[in-house]
C-alpha cells in the first residue's frame, strides 16, 4: 500500500467557484459600503457610474477566479500514513493509529466529513462536502463510502479491494 498513489478528493468546480463569488460579492459589497460612506461624508467626490460598476463586478469577478484557483489547492488526501488535509495556508497529518472515527454530519447548510482522533478532537476535511446550491456534490456519497472503507481497512486490517 505504500507504493499505491494516494487517494484526493478536492472541491468540485461548482464548489470552488461558489465560494469564490461568495467571497468576492461580500468583498463588493464592502466596498460598495466603504465607497457610499466616505461619499455621504463629504472625504470623496461621489462616484462616477464606472467607478459603481468596477466596484460591483470586479470583486466577484476576481473572487471567482481565485476561488477556483484556491480550488485546485485544497483538498483532502488519502494515503498510507494517514488523511491528510491541504489548503493554502495550512497541511496537517492524521496517522491512521489516530483516527477512531469517520463521519458525515451536517455543519450549518452543509454536509461535512468529520475525522474523530483518540485525543478527542475533531478534524473537519476541506473536501469532499456537499451543500445547496453551487456547494452540491452529486458524487458525495460515493466519496464518502470510498473514504469510510480505505479508514476501516488501515483500522481493521486488511486492503482495499
Amino acid at each position: 500500500m505504500d507504493d499505491a498513489s494516494p487517494a484526493t478528493f478536492r472541491p468540485t468546480w461548482h464548489q470552488a467557484l461558489g465560494r469564490g463569488l461568495y467571497l468576492g460579492s461580500i468583498s463588493a459589497a464592502g466596498l460598495m459600503l466603504l465607497a457610499a460612506m466616505l461619499t455621504l461624508t463629504g472625504f470623496v467626490e461621489p462616484p462616477e457610474a464606472t467607478t459603481w460598476f468596477g466596484l460591483t463586478v470586479v470583486p466577484p469577478s476576481g473572487g471567482a477566479l481565485v476561488g477556483v484557483l484556491v480550488g485546485r489547492v485544497t483538498g483532502t488526501q488519502i494515503s498510507a500514513r494517514g488523511i491528510r488535509t491541504l489548503s493554502v495556508f495550512t497541511d496537517g497529518v492524521a496517522p491512521w493509529d489516530e483516527v477512531v472515527d469517520v463521519r458525515a454530519e451536517r455543519r450549518g447548510a452543509r454536509t461535512v466529513v468529520s475525522v474523530y482522533l483518540d485525543s478527542g478532537a475533531s478534524v473537519q476535511l476541506q473536501a469532499p462536502y456537499s451543500g445547496e446550491l453551487f456547494a452540491a456534490d452529486p458524487r458525495f456519497e460515493g466519496k464518502m463510502y470510498a473514504l469510510s472503507h480505505l479508514w476501516r481497512s488501515h483500522r481493521f486490517g486488511g486492503l482495499p479491494g
